[in-house]
């Protein structure tokens, strides 16, 4: 894309880089372009971000002043070693994936995610530099490419890029699953001897997992790598989820702890019943109560024991009163049919002791006594008594 020079800001007197953009056609179509994704670029903030402070053209060459990174490149760090120790790797994977969400969540592709690009500042954090500027120079208008020719290295480019589909945040993320497979093997998942051959390798071979490459990492990191390795750019995670993923100890494949298990409070463990019982006019099912606790030592048991007693109190009262009922129902129906037996099967005797109306009684002499002492009561007047108790028990029948 250009070169890179150390230079001064004579303004601010601080050391910055200036990234001499390749081509010498600064026509006015183009010089707009490189306006635009210049002030893109620099509306991100993002301590894994290389800042841009400002942009211009020289000699009809396009150049951005950037942030300097006083460290090296990812690239520079495989030329010094083969390969590195998955725990640096996570910490570089981590890094760049939250660089790479925030320029997502700004709706900024990078489009040229690779070793060269991605730098350790002297406290080994991650830098992504070239925001926006991939797609300035990939558009044909700026004359800066030919028509046809796609930005990248087809060591890290996207299957979705090598069928000449434009680039997204998901093509963002394979490349970033390129670097992170070369930092632990030493080599890209794919290589071929040209780069056509290459870019067919990225639409239609599977990558190796790492762990056959006799790289020591857990099974969660090989797999979580070939989901950034997927053919198809809606099976890859996202850049946050990524970031978020190198952010806890889940590439160790270690088992998560179980949750510890806490007591239920007593909000949600006492009966209603007890606290309907022992509350007053307006007390409400959801009224709890503290009891006093003994200093140094809790003491819950008290209140469930209360609120049992209560509960079974009332359990039990409620079991009598239809033993009551029924005693009660019982004696009344008893003492009714007594009543109605009496009376139904009672001799009646007063039609017997009743004299004929239209006869008068009289005592002669030759007249036998009665048998019945109480028939001469009846004699003397008491018929009519008679007459009216049996009318009385017609009345009953």
């Amino acid at each position: 894309m250009g070169e890179v020079w150390r230079a001064t800001d004579e303004v601010l007197g601080r050391a910055v880089a200036v990234k001499l953009l390749l081509g010498d056609h600064a026509d006015a179509s183009s010089t707009a372009r490189f306006r635009l994704e210049a002030q893109t670029a620099a509306r991100l903030s993002h301590p894994h971000l290389v800042a841009v402070f400002d942009f211009g053209s020289w000699e009809d060459r396009f150049y951005l002043v950037m942030e300097l990174v006083e460290g090296r490149s990812l690239g520079d760090l495989l030329e010094a070693q083969e390969s590195v120790h998955p725990e640096q790797v996570a910490h570089i994977a981590g890094q760049a994936a939250a660089g790479l969400a925030a320029a997502h969540r700004q709706g900024i592709v990078h489009r040229d995610i690779k070793p060269g690009n991605l730098m350790l500042d002297a406290d080994g954090s991650v830098k992504i530099g070239d925001f926006g500027i991939a797609q300035f120079v990939d558009d044909p208008s700026t004359a800066l490419t030919t028509a046809g020719q796609i930005v990248g290295t087809s060591l890290y480019l996207a299957p979705e890029r090598a069928l000449g589909r434009s680039a997204d945040a998901a093509s963002d993320m394979y490349s970033l699953g390129c670097v992170i497979y070369q930092l632990l093997v030493g080599q890209p998942p794919f290589r071929s001897d040209t780069a056509t051959a290459t870019l067919y390798q990225h639409v239609d071979t599977p990558p190796v997992p790492v762990r056959q490459r006799g790289v020591e990492i857990s099974p969660a990191f090989d797999s979580y790598l070939l989901g950034l390795l997927a053919k198809k750019p809606e099976d890859r995670p996202s850049a946050q989820q990524v970031s978020d993923w190198f952010r806890t100890d889940a590439w160790r494949g270690r088992p998560e702890p179980l949750p510890r298990h806490s007591a239920p409070s007593r909000r949600s463990t006492a009966p209603a019943a007890p606290t309907a019982a022992s509350g007053g006019p307006g007390t409400g099912t959801g009224s709890t109560y503290r009891l006093p606790q003994a200093s140094g030592r809790r003491r819950a048991a008290p209140a469930p024991r209360a609120s049992k007693s209560a509960t079974t109190r009332t359990s039990e009262a409620i079991r009598r009163r239809p033993r009551v009922a029924s005693a009660v129902a019982g004696t009344i129906a008893f003492v009714a049919a007594v009543y109605l037996g009496t009376v139904l099967f009672a001799p009646d005797t007063g039609a017997a002791d009743t004299p004929d109306p239209g006869t008068t009684p009289t005592a002669g002499v030759g007249s036998p006594a009665p048998a019945d002492p109480s028939a001469g009561a009846v004699q003397d007047g008491s018929g009519q008594d008679g007459q009216q108790d049996g009318d009385d028990g017609d009345g009953d029948d």
